[in-house]
């Protein structure tokens, strides 16, 4: 499963476009590893002001979930990622799109420097291409088992030099 397995190989930051009417760009908290992108709330040290709220509301006895739960971790593996597209920059801001196998179109936006649309589109073919070649070992295994002799049995092959 992606919450519990792969190296992070960049967190940080991202703002992603909610799927709602008004389409807000929402704060995600994101850990990109080798099997995919988790977005989760953002913690309290990407929000400071966010902390002071809270052990505002903690003094007040309001019940506040933690930032970054796990119930509310959603993972885009790389399994299910058809690509990365419409890289654009406008201002001071990088946008590009997710493109899920499903269909699913998932946007995002952070700033020009961070490079996060480059290392996920490096990631995904990365993943892409160990799962081919996974699949190609598979594929070869398989050939060798319906080759392979019967205990006891003598495999007999034909020589290229004979015609």
């Amino acid at each position: 499963m992606l919450e519990s397995s792969g190296k992070v190989l960049k967190e940080g930051l991202l703002e992603k476009r909610s799927d709602g009417l008004l389409q807000l760009w929402k704060k995600k908290h994101c850990v990109l590893t080798d099997e995919g992108l988790l977005l989760q709330p953002p913690k309290q040290h990407d929000h400071p002001h966010q902390h002071q709220q809270q052990q505002q509301q903690q003094h007040h006895h309001h019940p506040v979930p933690p930032p970054g739960e796990p119930g509310r971790v959603k993972a885009l593996p790389f399994s299910s990622m058809k690509t990365v597209d419409c890289v654009e920059r406008k201002g001071k801001y990088m946008y590009f799109t997710v493109v899920m196998t499903e269909g699913k179109e998932v946007d995002f936006r952070c700033p020009q420097d961070a490079g996060w649309n480059a290392q996920i589109t490096l990631q995904m073919v990365r993943y892409k291409n160990r799962q081919a070649i996974l699949a190609v070992k598979s594929s070869r295994q398989k050939q060798q088992l319906l080759v392979a002799p019967l205990p006891g049995h003598t495999l007999i092959r034909k020589s290229p030099h004979l015609a």
